[in-house]
């Protein structure tokens, strides 16, 4: 049973680690979309220091909802071997919560996308991605904020869908 054990948790490190870095690439490749023309990876390479915070506070916000919904799978995987992992209601339990994860990624995305819009839209007179071109880490810091603020947030829901569906 040991054996299993630490089969079934190598199976969940591997699991984890590929949707972490397909997660990260995601929300990457969301944040060049949605980032108006700034080039983070040549920003980045200038050392530009704000595109650093920013593109540092997409990863952590992302990392923060994953987590969450990694441990879902866990928690999927668990049920899924009290109730025998080839069964019908293991099979399930195991789905559920990988969708469960997706879906808190695509959450995590959305609501990243979403609070950046909302704060362009509060902030008029002022070119958030523009300044965080030209280096102003006071502008960095203020989205970081709002990045890892909104994927706490977001985080709870995913929990509470874990909770719900499992």
């Amino acid at each position: 049973m040991l054996w299993a054990n630490a089969l079934v948790g190598i199976v969940q490190l591997v699991l984890a680690v590929i949707l972490a870095v397909v997660a990260l690439y995601i929300g990457f490749s969301v944040l060049s979309r949605i980032s108006k023309g700034l080039e983070e990876e040549k920003e980045l390479a200038k050392g530009n220091v704000a595109v650093g915070i920013l593109v540092a506070s997409v990863f952590i916000a992302i990392a923060v909802v994953v987590q969450s919904g990694i441990s879902g799978v866990a928690i999927g995987v668990s049920q899924a071997l009290a109730v025998g992992i080839f069964t019908l209601d293991g099979i399930t339990a195991v789905l559920v919560a990988i969708l469960q994860l997706i879906l808190g990624i695509v959450l995590a995305v959305a609501a990243i996308y979403l609070a950046l819009n909302i704060l362009d839209k509060l902030t008029k007179g002022l070119d958030e991605f523009g300044e965080i071109k030209k280096g102003n880490v006071a502008v960095a810091l203020e989205m970081a904020g709002v990045i890892i603020s909104t994927a706490v947030i977001i985080q709870s829901g995913v929990l509470g869908i874990t909770a719900a569906l499992l």
